[in-house]
């Protein structure tokens, strides 16, 4: 499908607006994929937008966000859906109604609750790795601007892909999963492991168990010593939460000082409270930057599958109420 017709002036200066926002960003990929699924939702007024990356013959939903927020993480088979079509061809496509259109995966549309929507290919390296999709939960939303909208955004993720990978080659996809400050799994690989880990947990009828971490004291840390102090505490939080968990646990940086651990295992509360515990413990030990003494610590919560929830939104909402609840108190873990 091309697109011809010459993009408004406001529409330019909105996508400029955006890639200022990148530029901030840095070499944080996972970021940015984050941030252009927002900014695209909005300027194109519609109920959601992703980024699905091709992975095998997998769709991921790497970033997301309205109606398609919770679906991040998600795997999708490449084959009869609109993404896959779009990667195989190489060019934008729409559908003004998936009840009607052969080429979508019409129960993947009716999960997420979508009626239309635009793919747009995402290049890198000569090659289409993803795509850049909106939705609408009403049948023929889009229009000719919308389609040049998304394709400006896909030159700032294409052009974003290039400037993180050009001297790793293979790099796309760790980029694209991981903090590029702690090393750790990001937030959209965070919640396709956590979408496994429920898939295992069903299978064999058990248990495991997230923890919502928040680290406390980060912002009097950056106003006394400066954000190089601040990345410090924040890197060294993280080595400690990593070392502190199992090689089969998940630990990732949601973003900020925001922390969330997946373990794999568990047997009962006690034992998820005490490992909750040590962790806050771990984290507590003293810190030094350059010569100076840093008070770090962590306000924790945790929540057990499917005890506390059998959905993954109902779950994690558990285990951040518990973290806020043990933050107002003043107690480490709960």
């Amino acid at each position: 499908m091309a697109i011809a017709q010459t993009p408004s002036a406001d529409l330019l200066l909105r996508v400029i607006q955006v890639q200022t926002e990148i530029a901030r960003l840095g070499a944080d990929l996972g970021g940015v994929m984050a941030l252009v699924a927002e900014r695209t939702q909005a300027l194109t007024r519609a109920a959601g937008a992703v980024i699905e990356l091709a992975e095998g013959d997998d769709m991921v939903y790497r970033a997301s966000s309205g109606i398609a927020e919770s679906y991040l993480g998600l795997r999708l088979k490449r084959d009869n859906s609109l993404s896959g079509l779009c990667i195989r061809l190489g060019h934008p496509l729409r559908c003004d109604d998936s009840e009607t259109d052969p080429r979508v995966d019409r129960e993947a549309c009716r999960r997420i609750g979508l009626r239309s929507m635009i793919v747009v290919p995402l290049r890198h390296h000569d090659q289409v790795v993803g795509v850049l999709k909106v939705l609408s939960v009403e049948p023929t939303a889009f229009h000719d601007e919308d389609l040049h909208m998304l394709g400006l955004m896909s030159d700032l993720v294409a052009a974003a892909m290039f400037h993180a990978t050009q001297h790793e080659s293979g790099a796309l996809f760790h980029r694209a999963t991981h903090d590029p400050l702690t090393g750790l799994p990001n937030r959209a690989l965070f919640y396709e492991r956590l979408r496994g880990a429920q898939a295992e947990a069903r299978r064999e009828t058990r248990r495991f168990a997230v923890m919502s971490v928040d680290m406390d004291g980060l912002k009097p840390i950056n106003d006394s010593h400066g954000h190089r102090a601040g990345d410090a505490a924040i890197c060294e939080v993280a080595a400690r939460i990593r070392n502190s968990t199992r090689a089969a646990d998940t630990v990732a940086r949601l973003g900020g000082d925001e922390f969330g651990v997946i373990l794999a295992q568990c047997s009962d509360r006690d034992g998820v409270q005490a490992h909750a515990q040590r962790l806050n413990t771990c984290v507590g030990a003293d810190f030094a930057f350059e010569q100076h003494p840093l008070r770090l610590g962590a306000s924790i919560g945790a929540a057990i599958y499917p005890d506390d929830g059998d959905s993954l939104e109902t779950l994690l909402e558990a285990a951040d109420q518990a973290m806020y609840v043990n933050k107002r108190a003043g107690r480490p873990a709960r």
